[in-house]
């Protein structure tokens, strides 16, 4: 039985942090799915459209790489309900830090009460991107500073031209 793993976020923009977590994760599993979570309230900088062409330029090739296959997709309600579509048994969470550990354990109490045959698995950030978050990203790019040490080349570039366009 294959292992298949769902690491769900709003990947807005994708940072050095996710594929971080991506590349830990692929060598753990035969399966990734990305899940890009979208909420009618929130506005992203970038489309769902765009986020999934953003992953499977930058995050594709990293799950490959680990010989773990890999699909980028959306969903609209609950993590538990995309890893019961997407036939998954892990939800991956990333952790940078004490707070994120917190809250992380609070998301993993209550999906394992809603799904206990999923199993939430914690990675650690590694420590040179621990203190990246895709909001400081934002905003660092939409102030016109350089986020080449905090995203992919790729991205940093599709930062540059959203904020051009500003």
């Amino acid at each position: 039985m294959p292992h298949i793993g769902l690491y769900a976020g709003s990947f807005d923009p994708i940072t050095n942090g996710h594929i971080d977590v991506i590349r830990q994760a692929a060598r753990l599993l035969d399966r990734l799915v990305v899940a890009i979570g979208v909420h009618p309230g929130k506005t992203p900088l970038f489309t769902a459209e765009q986020r999934l062409a953003m992953l499977d330029e930058v995050a594709r090739p990293v799950a490959k790489a680990a010989g773990c296959d890999f699909a980028a997709v959306t969903f609209d309600d609950l993590a538990v309900a995309a890893a019961k579509r997407a036939g998954a048994t892990v939800l991956v969470r990333g952790l940078r830090d004490g707070t994120d550990f917190d809250y992380e354990m609070q998301l993993a109490g209550m999906n394992g009460t809603m799904a206990g045959d999923i199993q939430t698995v914690f990675l650690p950030a590694s420590p040179s991107v621990r203190p990246i978050t895709a909001t400081l990203v934002r905003q660092i790019a939409g102030m016109g500073g350089d986020v080449s040490a905090f995203v992919p080349a790729a991205i940093a570039a599709h930062l540059k031209q959203k904020f051009a366009r500003a």
